[in-house]
């Protein structure tokens, strides 16, 4: 959520940034002000009413000291009505408040200066392309295809057990899934990340702190006995362990890993791009969350971004990373890099993996403060991203890695799966 104070300083600048994420932000924002004017206007009637109520209740004990009790009488009467306007103001102060809060939260946060201009996926901007490996020619399958042919993910039992997006995986299948969890976390830890065992349910509190709601409500799943959300990413558990913390300046950067199932509804989603591991309604993630200070943050985003393209060099996996123009960042975001890898099987670039600047949108819902090395208090940066979403990166290294024997599965893993080549096990 945006700051109400730099709202009010910059609303001309905050109306023109907001047109890069193609968003129309003129009468929301003159809307904001109206009412922050109100607020400002009431809350100033409403100090000078009680203080006016203070004096009063200093005369009134003055005079029944000195026994004028008829003239203390007639100033409670006076500061009877004062209560009754004060109650009203009151109540009109907090409708305005929630009024206030309920359009801030509809505004998306400000794009950072090298965000593309654009609307679409097809706007973005490639800033680094790896593609060595792609294959420069020969028939690949699919990795559904591979999936059947040795009988590693089983997608039509798993559509019986649950339902379309919810894969079953198996003998090898499940083998890789768990070495890829354990590679991605150890990879983690030795970047100096910390890591934690999140819940895979939060609360409403939690869900908006980190721009899930009201943004993402028709996106998640609810327990609406329970009122609590599946995670649609560790991101929203890990991010929400610091809400509502005054941290030190030293403490700067946390950096925290996490492993969990996600879980998204995808409504809306069809076609080719749901076909096989393209788009799950659960999934297992590893996710990065970083807390720093303000000026630092842009240097923790690149230190990610490298850090991201370093998991996919030991995959051996071509890659390309893109900078999301306006219309393709998130609500949340200030600036996003995605990174896609290179489907030998669909001839198509997949995403895997996002990695975002939120600057302090998250942490002014979560009030999430430091202190400065002066004792001033200010909001803290988040970030976080994929390291990495398995579906995808799965689909590829089956896809890139099948040979006439099997498939094979690269060197890093190895120790991690306990096989050198995926087999058929008939």
């Amino acid at each position: 959520m945006l700051q109400l104070s730099y709202i009010r300083e910059n609303s001309a600048k905050v109306i023109e940034k907001l047109k890069v994420k193609n968003f129309d932000g003129a009468q929301i924002i003159g809307d904001v002000l109206k009412l922050d004017d109100t607020r400002r206007e009431t809350q100033k009637a409403l100090d000078d009413m009680q203080a006016q109520s203070n004096i009063l209740a200093k005369e009134i004990g003055i005079l029944f000291k000195q026994g004028k009790s008829a003239e203390a009488s007639n100033l409670k009467e006076k500061t009877a009505d004062l209560k009754l306007k004060a109650k009203e103001l009151d109540e009109k102060l907090e409708s305005t408040r929630k009024e206030l809060d309920d359009l801030l939260v509809r505004v998306p946060n400000l794009p950072h200066g090298s965000v593309p201009s654009g609307r679409t996926a097809e706007d973005n901007e490639i800033v680094l392309k790896e593609d060595a490996l792609i294959p420069a020619q020969g028939e690949y399958l699919p990795h559904w295809e591979l999936a059947s042919k040795f009988d590693i993910i089983d997608f039509a039992t798993g559509t019986k057990i649950t339902g379309a997006g919810f894969p079953l995986y198996k003998g090898y299948g499940a083998r890789l899934q768990r070495a890829l969890i354990n590679f991605f976390l150890d990879q983690a830890r030795d970047a100096g990340y910390s890591e934690v065992q999140p819940p895979y349910m939060v609360n409403a509190a939690s869900a908006f702190a980190t721009g899930q709601l009201p943004d993402k409500d028709g996106q998640m799943y609810f327990a609406q006995v329970d009122d609590l959300y599946l995670i649609p990413t560790a991101e929203v558990p890990v991010t929400n362990i610091y809400r509502d913390s005054i941290l030190k300046s030293a403490d700067l950067p946390l950096k925290n890993t996490a492993y969990s199932a996600c879980f998204r509804r995808e409504a809306g989603s069809y076609g080719k791009d749901v076909r096989g591991l393209n788009r799950l309604h659960q999934f297992d993630k590893v996710e990065i969350v970083q807390i720093t200070h303000p000026e630092k943050s842009y240097q923790a985003l690149e230190e990610m971004r490298e850090y991201v393209a370093s998991l996919l060099r030991k995959l051996e996996l071509p890659f390309r990373i893109v900078r999301l123009c306006g219309g393709d960042m998130s609500f949340t975001s200030a600036l996003t890099y995605d990174f896609e890898v290179w489907s030998a099987g669909q001839k198509r670039w997949l995403e895997v993996s996002s990695v975002s600047n939120f600057e302090a949108f998250q942490s002014n819902r979560l009030k999430l403060r430091f202190r400065d090395d002066s004792g001033r208090m200010q909001l803290a940066h988040t970030l976080n991203g994929s390291a990495l979403a398995l579906p995808r990166i799965v689909a590829a290294l089956l896809e890139l890695n099948q040979v006439p024997e099997g498939i094979n599965i690269p060197a890093c893993l190895q120790p991690y799966c306990g096989f050198t080549i995926i087999k058929s096990m008939v």
